[in-house]
């Protein structure tokens, strides 16, 4: 979203901000503090997004939430199914730019009840 100059960075902002609540959930219901861990989580994922990071690894952080701490999930061995979940996402943001677009409100007349 930085990298943008127009209104569509406080979209994209928002966006990412409501993705967060997938870890910050998943964080929580471990009994973790995820606070700290979404905010490990977030600086090791705009590291790996700089031009000047030569740590590959970084991209594939993610949460190790029996130890409550963040590692490499590629060397850990979780792989998952990135097809499935963009399309999940994609599905997810139509519905709601759908239900954006919904500008007509039909009221009901008490009286006619």
């Amino acid at each position: 979203a930085t990298t943008l100059e127009s209104r569509e960075q406080l979209a994209i902002q928002e966006f990412a901000d409501a993705l967060l609540v997938i870890p910050k959930t998943l964080a929580v219901n471990a009994a973790k503090d995820s606070s700290e861990l979404v905010a490990k989580l977030r600086a090791h994922h705009a590291k790996s997004q700089r031009d000047d990071c030569d740590d590959d690894t970084l991209k594939h952080t993610g949460l190790d939430l029996i130890n409550g701490e963040i590692r490499d999930n590629l060397a850990a061995g979780v792989v998952e199914p990135a097809i499935s979940k963009i399309k999940s996402l994609r599905f997810a943001t139509e519905a709601a730019i759908t239900i954006l677009r919904i500008d007509d409100r039909i009221t009901l007349n008490p009286a006619a009840q």
